[in-house]
């Protein structure tokens, strides 16, 4: 593996760990508030500041927003998924656990990323299915039986 690939392995790591944190304190955020719907509309609008203010500081030209009226309507369908991401994490976080709820989630995204790459979806190039990735998400699968017990 080269250091640039090894590099972005291990930031996707370290981000993938802040997720783990961002599902228990959006859980407590909902309890606090009593509502998980607001908690995830003030985790959004929170990470919507934070975006707009490094979007600010590192300058540069202006996004092209006309741009968006040649992309496929699902290519603006991220901020949604990612809202509903976060709601399902405040829900089955105080019910499942850290560690059964990233798995079941992480089982969940396996299996349409199978899918995805076999029909080459969202433009990119076909994978063919073979044994060895479908027994790793079998793996995933049985983690998530075995996280819950």
């Amino acid at each position: 593996m080269s250091i640039a690939v090894l590099s972005v392995v291990l930031s996707i790591v370290l981000v993938g760990a802040t997720l783990a944190m961002q599902a228990p304190a959006n859980a407590v955020l909902a309890r606090a508030l009593g509502d998980p719907v607001a908690a995830a509309a003030m985790s959004f609008g929170i990470g919507f500041a934070v975006l707009s203010a490094i979007a600010f500081l590192r300058g540069g030209d202006s996004p092209n927003f006309s741009a968006l009226r040649s992309i496929p309507w699902w290519a603006l369908s991220g901020g949604a998924l990612g809202a509903l991401w976060v709601l399902a994490a405040i829900l089955a976080v105080p019910r499942l656990g850290v560690v059964t709820m990233f798995s079941a989630m992480i089982f969940g995204q396996l299996i349409a990323a199978l899918l995805i790459d076999r029909i080459g979806g969202f433009g990119l190039q076909p994978r063919d299915l073979n044994p060895s990735r479908l027994l790793a998400v079998a793996l995933v699968g049985v983690g998530v039986m075995l996280s819950h017990r």
